[in-house]
């Protein structure tokens, strides 16, 4: 009986752990830096960085990026962007993505609200003498999503379960 309760645990935990350490194809992301410029924090241009993704699977149809801050006190959302068609193998995500939900140029894109409840990118803000790491989540879809501009990042999550097939990420830092 002893071996019971440790085995019902295991028969609902496991598919959970699974779901949560899903392996997908390696996409790789670079920014071109390490330490964020003026151009891109919050209180400089604040502008969106150039992001270079290679190795894309040419069963992919759609990029999806997920920016945010796990040193914040909770993960802080900074840019939600989806629906950028992928170009196999290599592709640019241009800089200076116009603040607005549906985007025509320099690429067709979808945005979402980020944590300072606002359209589009708005990039590193840490208190003063911290050090936050910033994460790019670069995800590979086998499709186009059909979720609205403004849309949260749970609802992004939600709409991109099931349709991933690639992911990489890029990581700069930046100090106030």
């Amino acid at each position: 009986m002893r071996w019971f309760i440790p085995l019902i645990a295991i028969i609902f935990l496991l598919p959970g752990c699974l779901e949560k350490n899903e392996s997908y194809e390696k996409l790789q992301v670079s920014l071109g830096f390490k330490e964020f410029p003026l151009s891109h924090i919050y209180d400089g241009n604040n502008t969106s960085p150039k992001i270079y993704i290679s190795k894309i699977n040419e069963n992919v149809k759609s990029i999806a990026i997920i920016m945010d801050d796990p040193n914040a006190h909770g993960t802080f959302t900074h840019w939600l962007i989806w629906n950028i068609e992928a170009k196999h193998p290599n592709m640019s995500i241009p800089a200076n993505i116009p603040k607005k939900s549906v985007v025509e140029a320099p690429i067709h894109a979808i945005q979402g609200k980020n944590d300072f409840h606002r359209i589009g990118y708005d990039g590193p803000r840490p208190p003063p003498g911290e050090v936050h790491h910033y994460h790019f989540r670069v995800y590979g879809l086998d499709d186009f999503i059909d979720l609205e501009g403004g849309a949260e990042r749970k609802a992004l999550e939600k709409a991109m379960k099931g349709h991933i097939l690639q992911y990489g990420e890029a990581v700069a830092i930046y100090e106030a």
